[in-house]
């Protein structure tokens, strides 16, 4: 299945869109995780918290997800299909990586956000629980750069299933 011309800009643009906006939010997320961990303000905290969930949420989950789903239909609709290219691949897993990652980090960052929300709220609570946040966005955003720079240089490398492909002549089907 090839797409037309026009349906493949539109998937490329859905993809490119979603991709960088997932790179954006994930870095404001660690700016509020490093804000949330060092300001000895209190308030401050609180907010940068209550904040985090929401942009986990609303932004970094629905951004990834439209990124992973856009980067299969884009793959299956071009010649670099999505299993014959082993950049390809590799951008596959690291998409599902950083999901499954961001997914199993929603809860403690949900925690988090409902003991900042609390009154009785320090800036020492949790102290030991507010580092990873940062350290799973730092190394979210080094995850999410890789497949922005193998898209950009494309190294060569054929999977074997590629290989097969592309050394088996034109399929002819019959009636």
């Amino acid at each position: 299945m090839t797409m037309t011309p026009g349906l493949r800009k539109f998937a490329l643009t859905a993809h490119v869109t979603s991709s960088v906006g997932s790179l954006g939010a994930v870095a404001g997320f660690l700016v509020l995780a490093v804000a949330g961990l060092t300001s000895k303000d209190s308030q401050l905290v609180r907010a940068a918290y209550l904040a985090m969930e929401l942009t986990a949420w609303y932004l970094i989950v629905p951004l990834i997800l439209a990124s992973l789903l856009t980067g299969i239909v884009q793959s299956l609709g071009t010649p670099w299909r999505l299993f014959r290219h082993y950049w390809v691949v590799a951008k596959l897993l690291l998409n599902l990586v950083v999901a499954i990652v961001l997914l199993l980090q929603l809860e403690l960052i949900g925690y988090l956000a409902n003991v900042a929300a609390d009154t009785t709220f320090s800036s020492a609570d949790l102290r030991g629980l507010r580092i990873s946040p940062v350290i799973q966005a730092a190394g979210g955003l080094l995850v999410l750069l890789v497949p922005v720079a193998l898209s950009l240089y494309k190294p060569r490398g054929l999977t074997p299933y590629g290989w097969r492909k592309q050394h088996e002549g034109p399929t002819v089907l019959h009636p």
